[in-house]
């Protein structure tokens, strides 16, 4: 079974194609990171998706689902990039409602409340109202948000904004966690190296068309990075190789003595 698919999917606006004839088929427990430069359709991709736009052409399902049926969306979690708190809503009663549209109640809902907020950091903020949230704890509540009832379907657009390096291991741990337990998670990010680290498989989008699809191992050339594969696929060139001097010659390495020793290096410390 798929659990995010899109078959031919365009999506125009005006005279815009910021979809043309997507292809995509996510299956259920993998992991998959959606790149692209911006303005690339990554975001008209998850609004397909979940059922907040409707393509001009084709079709889009959420496991196996019209993304209009609202049945589609049970056992769905979704992190937006752009992650609009209510005003006068303390982070308790904003996670409480969200519990109850992802239908869990009575004993349940105060018992994932709970742990959600204890994972991600944001227990002792419960009483808070949300619009006084720092970014990064904002982030962090997004994600409790997001966890609520694990889902079984997880899609997450910048995970990692406004977080700090800790918030960002924090993240990563999460999205591994989720997936470990068979969850389907798609990752829509610009920081690569956070895909690489927890993505299974890529698909790249270039101007609303797929520029390469498949698993990372498959896809990467030896002594490869994802960012190095990135540019090859959006920009159509090979990642750049040591910095040359204007008339062609490789950038000096380190300064050398007249008889060719390489002059030495700073001074050990004390006792060193």
């Amino acid at each position: 079974m798929f659990s995010l698919e899109l078959a031919g999917a365009s999506k125009r606006y005006g005279r815009r194609h910021a979809l043309a004839s997507v292809d995509l088929a996510v299956p259920q427990g993998t992991s998959v990171g959606l790149l692209g430069a911006n303005g690339a359709g990554k975001t008209t991709a998850l609004r397909l998706l979940l059922g907040f736009a409707r393509p001009t052409r084709g079709a889009a399902r959420l496991r196996g689902l019209d993304p209009f049926d609202a049945a589609s969306r049970r056992g769905v979690g979704y992190l937006p990039e752009r992650l609009r708190l209510p005003q006068s809503m303390t982070l308790q009663r904003f996670l409480h409602l969200h519990a109850a549209l992802a239908g869990l109640e009575g004993a349940e809902l105060v018992h994932e409340i709970d742990a959600v907020t204890e994972m991600t950091g944001v227990r002792d903020r419960l009483h808070e109202p949300v619009d006084g949230l720092s970014k990064g704890l904002a982030q962090r509540a997004g994600f409790a948000q997001a966890l609520l009832g694990q889902p079984e379907v997880l899609l997450l657009d910048e995970p990692t904004s406004g977080l700090d390096p800790l918030g960002v291991r924090d993240a990563r741990g999460w999205i591994e966690s989720a997936h470990a337990r068979g969850a389907t998670v798609l990752v829509s990010s610009h920081v690569l190296s956070e895909v690489e680290r927890t993505c299974e498989s890529v698909v790249i989008l270039r101007e609303g068309r797929i520029a390469a699809s498949g698993a990372l191992e498959a896809l990467l050339q030896p002594g490869e990075s994802l960012e190095d594969l990135f540019v090859r696929a959006v920009a159509g060139r090979e990642a750049p190789g040591p910095p040359k001097h204007r008339e062609g010659r490789e950038a000096p390495g380190p300064p050398k003595h007249r008889d060719g020793r390489e002059a030495p290096g700073p001074p050990d410390g004390l006792g060193g």
